[in-house]
């Protein structure tokens, strides 16, 4: 009776240490995977209760990398120069810009330099020295004649130019290469405009020894047009007698005749292109 009533006393005790060991080493197993778990589930309800709120949850920061540092450099590069770009010479010199391109001069026939002197109504004698271009139709293109009337002091070159010319302008002559002189048309015919120049002793003598005289003018086009009549036979036919009008005459026939002749062969050439 006494033996199980010690042993009745001692089981419970014995339990109840038996069953404090195995809650110890239950706590102690399960402890790290409780506490992980645990952990997790704050999170989550952390996590939870910030989407509630409108927050978004605080992402890992990546880990920076390794960098390789240039070292700090100073740097002053120059700015390039724009080529300056050369103005005009003539602008420079405060000149006019140069004219326009003056058009081509048509190829032209030359009659010889005449001197006639008929006599006038009052009897008075007037010597024409004078010489003209004409192109292949017979159209007279340029022409001057020095007009000296029998004692009158007063001489005159008078230079033609074709009708459709700009009267505004006027005419420039140039004997060689010598100074450019001016002068206004003053009237007009069917066959061209004229323009008078002073002829004093001096432009007669240079025109004597010179080789050409240049006549320029500006055409409706508003193009300068350049005209030279030859001056190497001017000397001769001027200090020479005057040509008797029927031997002029004569020659204007001559003349009109081989420009006749040469338009047909031209015109003959053209048909047996076009053939």
């Amino acid at each position: 009776m006494f033996k199980w009533i010690a042993f009745a006393s001692v089981r419970p005790a014995t339990y109840a240490l038996a069953f404090a060991l195995i809650g110890a080493v239950a706590v102690i197993t399960t402890s790290p995977n409780s506490f992980a778990e645990e952990k997790k589930g704050t999170q989550k309800k952390n996590t939870q209760k910030d989407q509630e709120k409108g927050q978004q949850p605080p992402q890992q920061q990546a880990e920076a990398p390794q960098l390789i540092y240039s070292p700090w450099t100073k740097v002053c590069p120059k700015e390039a120069k724009q080529p300056k770009k050369d103005a005009p010479k003539d602008q420079d010199k405060g000149k006019q810009p140069p004219p326009e391109q003056q058009t081509e001069a048509p190829q032209l026939i030359y009659s010889p330099w005449t001197k006639v002197c008929p006599k006038g109504q009052d009897a008075k004698q007037v010597c024409f020295t004078g010489k003209d271009g004409r192109v292949e139709s017979g159209q007279t293109v340029i022409a001057a004649v020095l007009i000296e009337p029998d004692g009158e002091p007063r001489k005159i070159l008078r230079v033609t130019l074709p009708l459709g010319m700009s009267l505004q302008p006027g005419t420039r002559a140039i004997i060689d290469q010598g100074q450019p002189m001016t002068a206004p048309y003053v009237i007009c015919f069917n066959n061209g405009c004229m323009a008078d120049y002073e002829a004093s002793q001096a432009l007669i003598d240079t025109m004597k020894k010179a080789q050409g005289l240049v006549i320029q003018g500006i055409n409706g086009a508003g193009q300068p047009i350049s005209l030279v009549l030859p001056l190497d036979d001017f000397a001769k036919a001027y200090n020479g007698p005057p040509t008797d009008p029927a031997e002029l005459e004569k020659r204007n026939k001559e003349m009109q005749d081989a420009m006749a002749r040469r338009a047909e062969e031209e015109r003959k050439k053209l048909e047996g292109q076009k053939k």
